[in-house]
């Protein structure tokens, strides 16, 4: 399990462009961080170097677990989630048959995959293929993914966008939710979240590479 993610002056280059540089930032379990800045200023880029997908320029990510240190790749693998813009669903199963295949590959379980859907509202979706579902019912999919997989680094990227106030609200619930048992959440967004977040403005931190 991890107990908290550090960043130590951290910078990230996409291309050419210098995203963001010098960023000191430490979240901690029961704590969410929201990422703010404007259009490329790197907020999607830092949740994707969090989990691996690319490559800081410089600086350093380190993981703890309750005993010390954890060993980046074997935090990731066990205890990191993203959800970003693509939720890399097969589209020809039924939303039940892709929930329980990815719960199952992250290391929840069926028990944990019936809980998520019933509180994602699911259920009645659960025989009709991924291809057929809308944007908001395809993101609920996605979000009963991440409460039913056993991942305490949240790493969500503009969660709320297709949902409606109500789903909203419920998704809200389940964060906090996630927080009160020890994980973590750090998200970009441009709303506020519906839980209590520290803000860290990314486009604060642009400037000549260094």
């Amino acid at each position: 399990m991890i107990c908290a993610v550090h960043m130590q002056n951290l910078a990230i280059i996409r291309g050419e462009r210098l995203l963001f540089q010098g960023l000191d930032l430490s979240v901690r379990k029961g704590e969410a961080v929201a990422l703010t800045g404007a259009n490329g200023s790197g907020k999607t880029s830092l949740l994707r170097a969090l989990a691996g997908l690319i490559r800081p320029h410089a600086g350093d990510v380190r993981f703890e677990g309750p005993q010390g240190v954890l060993e980046a790749e074997d935090a990731r693998s066990q205890g990191v989630h993203l959800l970003g813009h693509q939720d890399c669903f097969k589209a020809t199963r039924t939303a039940w048959e892709e929930l329980l295949f990815q719960v199952q590959w992250t290391g929840g379980t069926e028990a944990s995959a019936r809980a998520a859907s019933a509180k994602l509202d699911l259920d009645r979706l659960a025989g009709l293929e991924v291809r057929k579902l809308s944007a908001g019912q395809r993101r609920r999919l996605a979000l009963a993914r991440l409460v039913a997989s056993p991942r305490s680094l949240w790493l969500l990227d503009e969660p709320m966008a297709p949902l409606d106030t109500a789903r909203r609200a419920v998704f809200g619930d389940l964060m906090a939710e996630h927080l009160a048992g020890g994980g973590m959440i750090i998200a970009a967004v441009h709303d506020p979240l519906p839980i209590a977040a520290r803000a860290c403005d990314l486009s604060s931190l642009d400037g000549p590479a260094q």
